[in-house]
C-alpha cells in the first residue's frame, strides 16, 4: 500500500486503452524535494474534477512497468491508484481513515 499527500504538477492525460477502458495519468509532487510521482488511474467510475495545483490524496501500489520504445526496452515506475480525492474532502478523510484502519488491523500482534 501507498498513499500520497501533494499537489498535481500536470493536467491529467485521459488516454483510451487498446483493450477498452481508460487511464488518467497524471503527476503529484509529494514533497519539497521537486521530484514528482507518476500516477496511472485505470477506469475510475466517478474521477474528481483534477486540475494542475490540485491538492490530493492518492492510495494505491508502486508498480514498475515494462514496455519497448524505441526498439530497446524501458520501464517506468508509477503508483497504481486504487483511490484519488482531492485533499481536505470529506472524501479523502474517509481514505486516510480507511488506510489508517487497514495498517492498524495488519499490525496486530495474534493471539
Amino acid at each position: 500500500m501507498a498513499v500520497v499527500r501533494g499537489a498535481l504538477t500536470t493536467e491529467v492525460r485521459i488516454s483510451e486503452l487498446p483493450a477498452g477502458g481508460v487511464v488518467h495519468n497524471f503527476e503529484v509532487k509529494a514533497g519539497d524535494d521537486g521530484h514528482s510521482v507518476p500516477v496511472a488511474w485505470h477506469g475510475p467510475v466517478r474521477p474528481p474534477k483534477l486540475r494542475r495545483g490540485d491538492k490530493v490524496v492518492v492510495v494505491g501500489a508502486v508498480r514498475r512497468r515494462w514496455f519497448r520504445a524505441g526498439g530497446a526496452s524501458q520501464s517506468r515506475t508509477e503508483l497504481l491508484a486504487r483511490s484519488v480525492a482531492k485533499q481536505g474532502s470529506p472524501r479523502s478523510a474517509r481514505l486516510l481513515e480507511d488506510v489508517a484502519a487497514t495498517l492498524h488491523s495488519s499490525h496486530r500482534p495474534e493471539g
